[in-house]
């Protein structure tokens, strides 16, 4: 079993910062990949950035440039940095944490606010 926690969201004004940490524990040696989805009432879920245990990277076009993922994995934790937050940003963010391939685990989701 693998237990997901994330942190740091919450109410940002357009143009601010947030980061956003996601924290794994539970059974396993290593971690495949981590990353980042959002979602909004009525949407389908949708990537943000993913990063794998080798370091590479993915971001969707909406936030390249913008948002930085990052992993410790001695910590066994991702960060999200975001920058240049626009309202449009608003959403609930989930961390997913993926042991090894085709195997997921889902954090409870942490809100992120873009507004004046």
């Amino acid at each position: 079993q693998v237990h997901v926690a994330e942190s740091g969201g919450g109410l940002v004004q357009p143009g601010g910062s947030l980061r956003l940490s996601c924290a794994a524990s539970g059974s396993f040696s290593r971690i495949y990949a981590m990353g980042w989805y959002r979602q909004v009432p009525g949407k389908q879920r949708e990537l943000v950035a993913s990063i794998m245990s080798d370091g590479s990277t993915n971001y969707a076009d909406f936030v390249r440039g913008r948002f930085t993922i990052s992993r410790d994995n001695a910590m066994n934790t991702v960060y999200l940095q975001m920058n240049s937050l626009k309202p449009e940003d608003t959403a609930v963010y989930y961390c997913n944490v993926d042991p090894r391939p085709f195997t997921r685990y889902w954090g409870q989701g942490t809100q992120v606010t873009v507004s004046s």
